[in-house]
């Protein structure tokens, strides 16, 4: 068994409240991402992104890593590690420098973004990411990239993404009680929108949300950055415990009929359609109508997708006075295990009154039967993130695409101030 260390492998994480996720990736000579281990297993002690028994979520760690170890014949010793939580918050600041030389450098572009950084957060709280948005130099705006162009003074939008620090504490020492390193944690919703959207629907304003089972991601780009991340602390497992009340089955039962046979949009459902639901206490189990179950689902998937709605309303507003681009035209992208519910896009056009997609990991070789699905996104798009930070490290050359690209230099710089 060799150690992932010597092939050059990288290893993404995600502990979700419902599910555990690790992928071991290759990079390829050509730079796209070979997937040759996945390990799953059903997620404990972690509720709504935060860790509530640490024994738990050590055992769910260790099942996934032992199983993405034997699929991929190696050794795991680090990861890149996703992270959710209702702390998660984000701001937009702005910083200014004289240009050195007439002419910007990338330590102009390094200082300008430390500049701009290093706005005061509260003590609980640290950085996660620093995206850059755009630059100004001078009178000219909106420039993307400003190295080797002329000016006296350049200024620059950056977004940090921070979180609480003894929860990030917190599930960082889950992962290293199962003798493993973590190599950066990065906010899933980033992680998410990294492997599933397209550069087209990041320049014309898109929003992705990943549904899981205790959190609900979102993430809003615009013009080719990020421009709001936020977590809402609800989201599949409601639904779940509404079907489990409803129908007086026990809570593993209700979500094995939510994901079986559950569906957002009763008018889909055959009216002949029956579900067997188990009871409790021993008693037989009882024949219900599809029907029924989708009465139950439908206002729920309808409330939750509400509650991104009007955060999306207040953002849009936000972005509106900021003076900045604030149209979703390439509309709704929901990713996440969650999202895989029958008729959910139909009940999310009528929600957004959007275009609506579901969001599946681009980009990808090897085991795609495997992880091409929704509930892999946040674990994809840390392989990403990591053959990005890997690129970095390995030379100066800045990688092809874009936000590749903006995924090195993020970080590059936290190597710099660390």
């Amino acid at each position: 068994m060799t150690k992932a260390a010597d092939k050059k492998l990288i290893v993404g994480l995600d502990i979700g409240t419902s599910k555990v996720c690790a992928l071991v990736g290759e990079v390829l000579p050509d730079g796209n991402v070979n997937v040759i281990g996945v390990g799953s297993s059903p997620s404990r002690g972690m509720d709504k992104g935060g860790v509530n028994d640490l024994e738990s979520v050590v055992k769910s760690v260790q099942r996934a890593v032992d199983q993405a170890e034997l699929m991929a014949d190696c050794q795991i010793s680090s990861v890149y590690l996703s992270l959710s939580g209702k702390h998660i918050s984000c701001q937009t600041e702005k910083g200014m420098v004289p240009i050195s030389d007439k002419e910007v450098t990338q330590d102009d572009v390094d200082n300008v973004i430390h500049t701009a950084k290093s706005v005061k957060i509260s003590d609980e709280h640290r950085t996660l990411h620093v995206i850059p948005q755009e630059f100004a130099i001078d009178y000219q705006e909106g420039i993307k990239n400003p190295v080797g162009l002329s000016g006296v003074r350049m200024e620059a939008s950056v977004h940090l993404i921070t979180c609480h620090n003894d929860m990030a504490r917190n599930i960082v020492k889950a992962v290293e009680r199962c003798g493993l390193k973590v190599d950066h944690l990065i906010f899933s919703g980033l992680a998410a929108s990294h492997a599933v959207l397209t550069p087209d629907e990041r320049e014309l304003g898109v929003c992705v949300v990943d549904i899981g089972g205790g959190t609900m991601d979102l993430a809003v780009w615009s013009g080719g950055a990020l421009r709001h991340a936020e977590v809402i602390p609800y989201a599949g497992n409601v639904v779940t415990s509404d079907i489990a009340y409803a129908f007086g089955t026990p809570l593993g039962d209700a979500e094995e009929i939510k994901v079986k046979y559950g569906c957002a949009l009763s008018e889909l459902v055959s009216k002949d359609a029956k579900v067997d639901v188990p009871s409790v206490g021993g008693r037989p189990s009882r024949s219900l109508q599809s029907q029924t179950l989708a009465e139950v689902i439908e206002p729920r998937y309808s409330e939750l997708l509400g509650l991104v709605n009007q955060k999306l309303i207040d953002i849009q507003d936000q972005m509106r006075d900021a003076g900045v681009k604030h149209h979703l035209a390439a509309g709704i992208v929901l990713t996440g295990g969650a999202s895989q519910m029958e008729g959910l896009i139909e009940c999310a056009e009528r929600v957004f009154r959007n275009q609506v997609r579901i969001g599946k990991p681009l980009e990808l070789n090897g085991l795609t039967d495997y992880v091409q699905a929704p509930h892999f996104a946040t674990a994809v798009g840390l392989l990403h993130y990591g053959k990005d930070s890997q690129a970095f490290d390995d030379s100066d050359i800045e990688p092809k695409r874009s936000v590749s690209g903006l995924f090195a230099r993020i970080s590059g710089w936290f190597k710099k101030e660390f």
